[in-house]
């Protein structure tokens, strides 16, 4: 039999498709998953048995495979075996067992690092499950459970993401801030379930059930959603997903949507408010290796008292390239973003398994440098104040992106704003 022993086969009169060909698919063949299920990788593939395949679809499901996060190193080929056409899926895996120092930017910003140690087991049983111990100090100091099982029930494709954790969170309302006459930290203790169902490749439905415990040291109306220094607070949400990227770290193709409300409070305690957010991306190639992404993005918050805690910020995790470190806040807040890059190294791997002592699938990477141009534009508003253009903060710049993947991505970038002030951004993971 074909492939019984697929990490070592060896195979005679094998014909590469290469150039433009579109061929029907006799057979998928995966090779290297020592510890990856073969399901997990077959999951994610936009063909089956009998489809037909070509050169600009196999190299959308290889970005598809590598978005799992699990593999330094994905190829995908189509080739003529014995007068049959089989797809053959090659990876090498990363490493799976995390028990290291971490160093941390907080809001993406360099004088919030938070530092500790991640204990993270990914992909152990090989069904791309992820479990996370984190104990964090440094700015907002935290205490972290992570668990996903990306596969809980198989026929129906549900999953399970549970959290539980203790951080000690730094006030950022500048309202709340003028009403305490000073800065103060409020402790956070919070557990939460997520159930998702997915529904063909590209989309999915996610439950979310929650539990908050936020403790200040003091009582201000507003700074606390109910009638004391300490917040109860029950919520249960409700997201769709639409993502058809072609690569989750950085893409160059597809779309990628994203609704949520969220009912937080329900009436105990006297605390009831929504909050709703709103994710619109699209990514393409215009022509040749010059890529295009634009984003739109909104979070609203409605219904009765909305602490601040809760309230739509800019300036801190989601920021405007051009006023990188100005601090907004409101009930609302808008986000536009437009940018274009091209490769000046374009995707390689590289291998330093000569590297004595450490493991090998530490020492495996996917690494490519891109230039960019960039306009990001926003502002947040408060509840009955009518949205502006003359409200917008817009930015533009330019940088460089540099890929280290799976593990991380830089982005050294230099911004000017609308009112002609120039910085220089230093910054981990994609943009957008």
């Amino acid at each position: 039999m074909l492939f019984q022993n697929p990490v070592t086969a060896q195979i005679n009169d094998t014909l590469v498709y290469s150039g433009k060909f579109s061929v029907k698919v006799d057979s998928i063949i995966v090779i290297g998953n020592r510890k990856t299920d073969t399901n997990v990788i077959k999951r994610e593939l936009t063909f089956g048995i009998n489809d037909s395949v070509d050169s600009e679809s196999l190299n959308y499901n290889r970005e598809r495979i590598y978005s799992l996060g699990i593999f330094t190193k994905v190829t995908v080929s189509a080739e003529r075996i014995n007068l049959k056409n089989y797809v053959v899926i090659r990876v090498e895996e990363s490493w799976y067992i995390y028990p290291i120092p971490f160093v941390e930017l907080r809001d993406q910003d360099w004088e919030k690092i938070s530092y500790g140690m991640d204990l993270g087991l990914r992909n152990l049983g090989g069904e791309n499950e992820t479990m996370q111990v984190r104990m964090g100090l440094g700015y907002d100091p935290v205490i972290l459970l992570h668990y996903e099982y990306p596969y809980l029930f198989e026929k129906a494709k549900t999953d399970l993401i549970f959290n539980i954790a203790y951080q000690k969170v730094k006030n950022k309302s500048v309202i709340a801030e003028y009403l305490y006459r000073g800065e103060f930290n409020q402790k956070n203790y919070l557990a939460s379930i997520d159930l998702g169902k997915r529904f063909g490749l590209f989309n999915r439905i996610d439950l979310q059930l929650g539990y908050n415990y936020i403790e200040t040291p003091f009582y201000i109306k507003g700074i606390n959603a109910a009638g004391g220094r300490i917040d109860r607070t029950f919520s249960i949400g409700l997201d769709y997903t639409h993502d058809t990227r072609d690569l989750a770290q950085f893409p160059s193709s597809g779309l990628y949507t994203k609704a949520e409300i969220m009912f937080m409070g329900l009436g105990i305690d006297g605390v009831n408010y929504k909050i709703a957010d709103i994710d619109f991306r699209e990514y393409r190639i215009l022509f040749s290796n010059l890529r295009a992404k634009w984003r739109f993005a909104g979070r609203f918050t409605f219904g009765g008292l909305v602490p601040y805690y809760n309230y739509s910020y800019l300036g801190y995790n989601e920021r405007i390239r051009g006023y990188f470190n100005t601090e907004m806040e409101g009930n609302d807040s808008y986000l536009g973003s437009l940018e274009l890059n091209y490769p000046l190294l374009k995707d390689m791997n590289i291998d330093l398994g000569f590297v004595p002592v450490v493991p090998k699938e530490l020492l495996s990477y996917r690494i490519a440098l891109y230039l960019e141009l960039f306009c990001d534009t926003g502002t947040t508003l408060m509840r009955g104040q009518n949205f502006s253009t003359r409200d917008l903060h817009t930015g533009y710049g330019t940088g460089l992106i540099f890929l280290l993947l799976p593990y991380n991505i830089l982005r050294v970038e230099y911004a000017i704003n609308d009112i002609g002030k120039t910085e220089w951004i230093l910054g981990l993971g994609i943009s957008f």
